[in-house]
């Protein structure tokens, strides 16, 4: 099987800071891969050289067989990688299904901000999207005073109506309690299976890590140390000293 996303040997660094240090990952199709390292190793920083907020002083990423490298962001995303931010990037002062609606419209290459919202293909995609990650019952609700939780599958939402086949996630728990953090997680991986959509999550809970990710990668000083199955890699005694800060 062929990678859907392939990185070789990508490099950058900040002010002498190697946040990239000779990156090399493949991605296969349908899996859903975990991020995992302490802070400032260079997991944001990979996520913004795939999807174009980068340009990396060497190396290439490839999606599906084509050269991204360089590419802007808007034309990643129309190449079909998608990204949902740590912190949520909503139009705060419009509803849920606006904010997807303006997403549709973009994908569709309409950029005024209100005009497509009267266009009932786009009010009906959004839905159906809202419905895939049960926000539907608080479409018409403010995206400003959502509790987090609903704020992050709001952004996922957007991202979604990108009909991306990769979809980057920086840290979809953080800043969500930890009673809400499987069922956000359960809700994002159900999508994420039905809809065959690959993905790589950067995460600090181990929990959720060892839970749901098909395989982990371990991100120290700009390179990856360590990949596996979350049950090998999370038990490793060099990753639990190391990388988690557990002796």
């Amino acid at each position: 099987m062929n990678p859907i996303l392939a990185v070789r040997d990508l490099h950058i660094n900040f002010g002498g800071i190697l946040a990239a240090n000779g990156i090399n990952i493949d991605i296969y199709p349908h899996e859903l891969i975990a991020v995992i390292g302490p802070n400032g190793s260079g997991k944001t920083t990979f996520l913004n050289l795939c999807t174009g907020y980068i340009r990396p002083a060497s190396g290439s990423v490839v999606f599906e067989g084509q050269a991204i490298t360089g590419l802007s962001p808007r034309t990643i995303t129309r190449r079909g990688i998608a990204r949902a931010f740590q912190i949520p990037q909503l139009f705060s002062h419009q509803s849920v299904l606006e904010n997807v609606m303006l997403a549709v419209a973009a994908r569709h290459g309409i950029w005024e901000a209100m005009t497509p919202l009267a266009r009932s293909s786009y009010k009906a995609e959004a839905r159906a999207i809202l419905d895939l990650l049960t926000l539907g019952d608080i479409d018409d609700r403010l995206t400003a005073i959502l509790p987090e939780g609903f704020r992050k599958l709001a952004d996922i939402a957007i991202a979604m109506a990108l009909r991306p086949r990769l979809l980057l996630l920086d840290e979809p728990t953080s800043g969500v309690s930890s009673t809400e953090k499987i069922s956000l997680m359960d809700t994002i991986v159900r999508v994420l299976r039905d809809q065959k959509i690959t993905a790589l999550f950067v995460e600090h809970d181990m929990d959720v890590v060892e839970r749901y990710a098909d395989r982990v990668l371990v991100w120290d000083a700009g390179r990856v140390a360590a990949e596996g199955p979350p049950h090998e890699v999370l038990h490793s005694a060099s990753v639990l000293e190391r990388i988690i800060g557990v002796a």
